[in-house]
């Protein structure tokens, strides 16, 4: 008998208003752009994109293409993006005790946490032209 298996899928598993707002905090804490586009990308699935890009002005293929792996939204699509999910974004000092291995933990404990749940962190996309080193 062959086992039965599904598609995991991150966004059912951000059913919550907290637990999306978290996850989307820890992403904006990582500074990786790509990481909170598809943080970003992956909520708007929990909610639907369908009306996620009504309210956000936008049709839904643009906001699959904004949010995809090869996406590079402008600031100003993210802000309505942002707005859609009833979501602000907020600036606060950063503390310079937080030494460089601090942030890099934090993104390695984000990193382990979301593996937990079976998410990856998006792959550099290599410019066309470029060398690997």
């Amino acid at each position: 008998m062959k086992a039965k298996t599904t598609r995991f899928d991150a966004a059912d598993y951000l059913d919550t208003e907290e637990r999306q707002s978290a996850y989307i905090t820890a992403a904006l804490e990582t500074g990786d752009a790509d990481f909170v586009r598809d943080a970003l990308g992956i909520i708007a699935k929990a909610r639907g994109m369908g009306e996620i890009a009504k309210s956000a002005g936008l049709n839904r293929e643009s906001l699959y293409r904004a949010l995809g792996e090869a996406g590079n939204p402008e600031f100003a699509t993210v802000m309505r993006i942002v707005h859609a999910l009833g979501l602000t974004l907020s600036a606060h000092p950063a503390t310079n005790t937080r030494s460089s291995k601090r942030r890099h933990a934090s993104a390695r404990r984000l990193t382990a946490a979301g593996s937990e749940l079976g998410l990856r962190r998006p792959r550099k996309r290599r410019v066309a032209g470029s060398k690997v080193p």
